[in-house]
């Protein structure tokens, strides 16, 4: 009879620690919102392949910035080849955030960067690879991330609009003869949404966002990002890669009023 009750206890004991796990986890929840944007994303026959995604969806489950949310693309099969990912907000004004090309060197792909979520939504990733269409995501609680004000006036913010700045980590692997590198690069751009106001006006701020970056290393790829106005603030990209010996980093980014920025970034960060 003891052990009957001790093991009682114990699984009522275990019962809040599951319940934390399962919210941890934030699965992708049921939308119709997704119903209803899906065909325009992915077209009206693209079929999501079967079986489990060779890459996971790392995302806050309660964001403690709706403005600046970060979001993990990790590669989980390495044997898999992910060419492109489509970064979707359900909820968001502009659900499509951002869609992404990869170039060879980013394989096996870990990319983290930074969007702003609107209000309670599903944050999915629909990735291209050998073998078909596949999607992972995560359920977020945030809310106001697109009208967030921004954290500098309009004229502070484009005083020094388009600056970059790279920040290398240690290589993931410096025994091979391709080592991998982990870094990330920052871009200075207010990135407006349209739904921001003036703090000092009250009026609304026209929309100014970067909507194409592009990362090379030498004449080879990285990735290309076409984006919206669910990309953060001033835009942080982590990422790491194969290095083929090119001593920079070459980003090219592009916003919706036709400036274009271009940089020489060095590898080991210093200018």
């Amino acid at each position: 009879m003891k052990t009957v009750i001790a093991t009682a206890l114990a699984a009522l004991a275990a019962m809040p620690a599951a319940a934390e796990d399962s919210l941890r986890a934030n699965p992708l929840t049921a939308s119709p919102v997704w119903d209803e944007i899906r065909p325009q994303i992915l077209g009206q026959d693209a079929p999501l392949a079967q079986g489990p995604a060779p890459f996971e969806i790392e995302a806050p489950y309660r964001a403690e910035d709706a403005a600046t949310v970060p979001i993990r693309i990790r590669q989980t099969d390495p044997e898999a080849h992910i060419s492109r990912a489509r970064l979707v907000i359900d909820e968001n004004p502009m659900p499509l955030a951002a869609d992404i090309v990869f170039g060879p060197a980013m394989a096996p792909l870990d990319l983290e960067l930074r969007a702003r979520v609107n209000q309670y939504s599903n944050v999915r990733v629909i990735a291209d690879t050998e073998t078909g269409l596949f999607m992972d995501g995560r359920f977020v609680k945030a809310s106001g991330g697109c009208s967030a004000p921004a954290s500098k006036s309009p004229d502070l913010a484009l005083a020094d609009i388009g600056r970059m700045r790279l920040k290398p980590f240690a290589d993931t692997a410096p025994a091979l003869s391709t080592p991998r590198r982990e870094t990330q690069i920052m871009i200075r751009h207010p990135n407006y949404s349209g739904l921001q106001r003036d703090q000092v006006t009250q009026l609304f701020i026209p929309p100014l966002y970067l909507d194409r970056i592009e990362v090379r290393q030498g004449d080879e790829l990285l990735f290309r990002v076409e984006g919206g106005i669910s990309i953060s603030e001033n835009p942080v990209f982590r990422f790491s890669y194969s290095d083929n010996g090119a001593a920079s980093l070459h980003v090219r980014a592009e916003d919706t009023d036709g400036h274009v920025f271009e940089q020489d970034l060095p590898k080991d960060g210093q200018i």
